[in-house]
């Protein structure tokens, strides 16, 4: 068995108590397999044999996956996903040598927090993605969709009559299974906006309302109270859900609610000092009350587990495990 093969057969099954020094075997792996990321820690003057904890590994800035290909190994890459953004502007670019490896590693994740994907139906309301064919939201989304093996999932793009029709029929003649309604934030507000009759919405138990974040410059940016406090009025439901993830990442977060993010089996968030980035702490003690969010990922064995973001973020009620985010 390869080193990736052993690697990812021990992210795939991690354990909490596990993480920290899987996170240090996956570091020293990259540290030597990954040019980019081995040129970026020698320019830090860090001896990777000399890391010995999840906070002092160093995080790599994520805006470089916008100019370089970041690889560990020379694997054969079997999609690239690229990030939205306007004319002009350099996307980001994540190559992916594994599509099943990220399938895998997403089912865990969405059923360690929902349960079995086959007790729901999955109906995708993610137009600003569905307008280009290499998101990897769209991506795990169509499988997800084809995992819940329901004749009613599948996506909307600019049928927003078929989809109530659709609701209607699931949450007014209810079966076993409950509805997620996986939707960007700015297609949810059109929905909620419209003034289509959504009455038949109230009150129902059986659906969850999914938002990935971003207006995708179709609407002006707002508060994430003031999002959910329109979504939960018009569209009935006790509490909006989330899910934290971008391209350049491989694993999601999830949350029931208020914004609140529960880190999953293979990432775990920490935060650093925003005038220093080189302090970085791994554990709500001690953190700053709010500081720029770093993401190790292991399940980004083929590019780079250690990233750090450009959003801001902090820990909630002294618990490392448990994050919202503020906003970039």
């Amino acid at each position: 068995m390869s080193t990736r093969q052993s690697l990812q057969n021990a992210v795939l099954h991690v354990t909490p108590a596990r993480f920290e020094g899987l996170a240090l075997e996956v570091f020293r792996w990259q540290a030597a397999q990954n040019p980019i990321y081995s040129q970026f820690i020698g320019y830090l003057g860090i001896n990777p044999a000399r890391v010995s904890s999840l906070a002092q590994i160093p995080f790599l800035p994520i805006g470089l996956f916008k100019s370089h290909r970041i690889l560990t190994q020379s694997p054969e890459i079997e999609a690239v996903f690229e990030s939205s953004g306007t004319t002009g502007v350099a996307t980001s670019r994540h190559h992916v040598a594994d599509l099943d490896w990220y399938r895998r590693v997403s089912i865990r994740l969405f059923e360690d927090v929902y349960g079995p994907l086959s007790h729901y139906h999955i109906l995708g309301l993610l137009p600003s993605y569905l307008e280009r064919n290499n998101s990897s939201l769209v991506y795990m989304v169509q499988h997800f969709i084809e995992q819940s093996r329901s004749p009613f999932s599948g996506f909307f793009l600019h049928h927003t009559d078929e989809l109530l029709k659709i609701l209607r029929n699931l949450v007014e003649n209810t079966d076993e299974r409950k509805v997620i309604l996986w939707g960007v934030t700015f297609a949810l507000l059109d929905l909620a906006e419209s003034g289509r009759d959504l009455a038949f919405l109230q009150n129902t138990h059986s659906l969850i309302i999914m938002e990935t974040g971003g207006m995708k410059g179709r609407r002006r940016e707002m508060l994430r109270e003031e999002v959910h406090e329109t979504l939960t009025t018009a569209l009935g439901v006790a509490a909006i859900h989330s899910e934290y993830g971008m391209t350049e990442m491989l694993s999601q977060a999830y949350s029931q609610g208020d914004g609140i993010f529960e880190t999953s089996a293979t990432m775990r968030v920490l935060l650093r000092d925003i005038n220093d980035p080189r302090t970085v702490f791994a554990n709500a003690q001690n953190a700053p009350r709010y500081g720029g969010i770093n993401v190790a990922d292991l399940a980004n064995l083929d590019s780079c587990a250690f990233i750090e973001t450009q959003d801001l973020g902090r820990f909630v009620e002294g618990n490392h495990h448990r994050f919202e985010v503020i906003g970039r």
